[in-house]
């Protein structure tokens, strides 16, 4: 018992406190289960459940962070006798992130889907497997546990993409994202199974400091290229990274509006997170004297977020669907958060706080971004049943308390001041130019890909707005929840006001990002634990 204590690093008494979070989104769905076969399938009874479990999980997640924050427990780079489930600021920050984003939907299906939801039980367990699998995706680097966390996330989102039985685009789209997740999650077991011969561990980090020995003897590069190269595939896939993407615009398109906006922000941001602590294991094993060795890793990572953001916002341009416009959009935006995991292939990289504070600032406000648009296309398609382009004309006049806070969207999407986007596009160009001098062209490259990009995404962003404010085929007034439309309105003002008080949400992002850069080097007494830091 006390060896078990002393590798997670804890004291007696509060290690399951530690994964309260996770405990109470698996009550929750025991209860989703449990309770219609008592009182009956009532859709808002099983909302009101799910609600309650989604803001206890919060709540203790809040409480979890509160307790860890400053001590550094876990890190990035833990013991590799940790356990398999870190807690550390970092997964604290993302399942505060997860459980509001949580929130918003189950909100969102309550305004347009409650009145006539007749399996809200099995679509709320599916809901709840995502984001559980995603929680567990965020806090390990056990590799056994990132293929069950991967899997736990991704195989309820095949089936909640194609809820509605009898929509057949909706059934053809979620078998196109089966297929293409089950072929990538093949190959990622591949590569695991490639990186377990080599070093028979299941622990990342021993992994790590094995190809790190390789790479300085010059021995099973070539393995360790494909072992890496397969991993990172199923990764990609999570992320819609280029060529992993073709599933994201189908399956936003055939999906429930709820669960596109579920499926558009915190499953990126749970394979981004994942990916950046495998690619700074890496680093942290390797050490700055072996930059050179990881310079294909960084500059693999690197063209791939180039691509991924100049495919998806070049693919936007032909879009008639608001809600797929939106897809390739989300595309785009995981290109330029991939551009921060670059950073961190680079062995001693000075800027790895930074960059880690980037990408949680980033995190946080394109939740509000894609929040508020995916909000008002729900709110326009419910009414007149299109997501059409041209479901928006005249939207100023028909529904302005839409038009306004879906213009602020899509000006925050572009990057533009004076709204909450502008902030986050500028901390991470600021992240690359910090590492300028450090690593040759590439952060250079990756900058100036960036703000091209930006530009090149202004056109497609601005047609919709165009088409609210300037055109009018004399459409009927849209008439919208009153929760619907403050949901919305409050997105517009949070991403104002976010950029008004930019710096103070930094400062709260530097303070997840902190403690995640040493190691607690443990040794484990009888009856005693004794904990110190190393730094990598």
């Amino acid at each position: 018992m006390n060896q078990l204590l002393g590798q997670a690093w804890i004291p007696e008494g509060v290690d399951l406190f530690r994964f309260s979070p996770e405990l109470t989104l698996v009550a929750t769905i025991v209860l989703v289960l449990a309770v219609p076969m008592i009182m009956g399938r009532s859709a808002r009874l099983v909302g009101g459940i799910v609600m309650l479990g989604i803001a206890a999980a919060g709540w203790l997640t809040w409480r979890v962070a509160a307790e860890v924050s400053g001590q550094g427990v876990a890190g990035m780079s833990p013991d590799p006798a940790s356990a398999m489930l870190l807690v550390d600021n970092l997964s604290c920050f993302f399942k505060l992130i997860l459980f509001f984003f949580a929130a918003c939907v189950t909100g969102m299906w309550w305004m347009g889907s409650s009145a006539s939801e007749r399996n809200a039980p099995e679509f709320f367990v599916l809901l709840l497997g995502t984001a559980l699998g995603m929680a567990l995706m965020v806090g390990t680097l056990n590799m056994l546990l990132i293929v069950i966390a991967i899997e736990l996330a991704s195989l309820p989102s095949y089936a909640i993409v194609a809820f509605e039985k009898r929509d057949r685009a909706a059934a053809e789209v979620s078998l196109k994202y089966a297929i293409f997740g089950a072929i990538s999650a093949a190959i990622m077991l591949y590569g695991i199974s490639l990186l377990y011969g080599l070093y028979q561990s299941l622990s990342f980090v021993e992994v790590a400091d094995g190809i790190a020995t390789d790479l300085a003897t010059g021995r099973n590069g070539v393995i360790i290229a494909v072992a890496l190269l397969c991993f990172f595939c199923g990764i990609g896939f999570k992320i819609s990274a280029v060529p992993f993407h073709f599933w994201c615009p189908d399956a936003f398109q055939g999906a429930r509006i709820e669960v596109t906006t579920w499926l558009s922000v915190v499953s990126k941001a749970a394979g981004l997170i994942l990916l950046m602590r495998l690619v700074h294991a890496l680093a942290a094993a390797a050490g700055a004297e072996m930059i050179s060795a990881l310079a294909p890793l960084a500059w693999g990572i690197g063209i791939l977020a180039m691509l991924t953001c100049t495919v998806g916002n070049l693919s936007a341009y032909m879009q008639t669907s608001v809600k797929r416009m939106l897809a390739y959009s989300s595309i785009a935006h995981a290109g330029y958060m991939l551009m921060v995991v670059a950073i961190l292939a680079v062995p001693g990289s000075v800027g790895a706080a930074s960059a880690v504070s980037a990408l949680l600032v980033y995190i946080s406000i394109y939740l509000f971004m894609n929040l508020g648009a995916f909000g008002v296309v729900a709110l326009v398609y419910w009414h007149t049943g299109s997501d059409s382009i041209n479901a928006f004309s005249g939207l100023i006049r028909r529904a302005p308390w839409l038009a306004i806070p879906m213009l602020c969207c899509l000006m925050s999407l572009v990057g533009l001041p004076p709204f909450a986007g502008f902030m986050g596009k500028f901390w991470i160009l600021y992240a690359l130019a910090e590492q300028g001098d450090a690593a040759s062209w590439l952060y250079w490259t990756l900058f100036v890909v960036a703000v091209l990009n930006t530009l090149i995404s202004l056109y497609y962003y601005m047609r919709v707005v165009v088409k609210m404010m300037l055109a009018d085929d004399g459409q009927e007034s849209v008439r919208a929840p009153a929760a619907g439309t403050i949901m919305v309105n409050l997105c517009g003002l949070l991403l104002i006001a976010m950029l008004i008080w930019a710096q103070p949400i930094k400062h709260f992002a530097d303070r997840f990002s902190t403690n995640l850069y040493s190691a607690p080097v443990l040794t484990v007494d009888v009856g005693t634990i004794d904990q110190t830091t190393a730094h990598p």
